[in-house]
């Protein structure tokens, strides 16, 4: 599956900074605008990561879990 996010990015001195308005929190930065977007998507993988973990704690064990595929 692919997801597609919105990266904003500025350039304040030497240093390349980022941020998706569609993830709060997901921030990037780099020496380059390259290096700033791969730190971008990493903070969007490990927020997306850790809201899914959350999300799923105290789902009874006889609920029924289907994946379901979007996009």
């Amino acid at each position: 599956m692919r997801n597609e996010f919105t990266a904003i990015v500025e350039k304040e001195g030497e240093w390349f900074i980022s941020y998706c308005p569609e993830i709060p929190g997901a921030n990037g930065q780099g020496k380059t605008q390259k290096e700033c977007i791969a730190n971008l998507a990493d903070a969007i993988c490990l927020i997306l990561e850790d809201r899914r973990a959350d999300s799923l704690q105290g789902i009874p064990d006889d609920a029924i879990r289907e994946v379901v595929m979007v996009g």
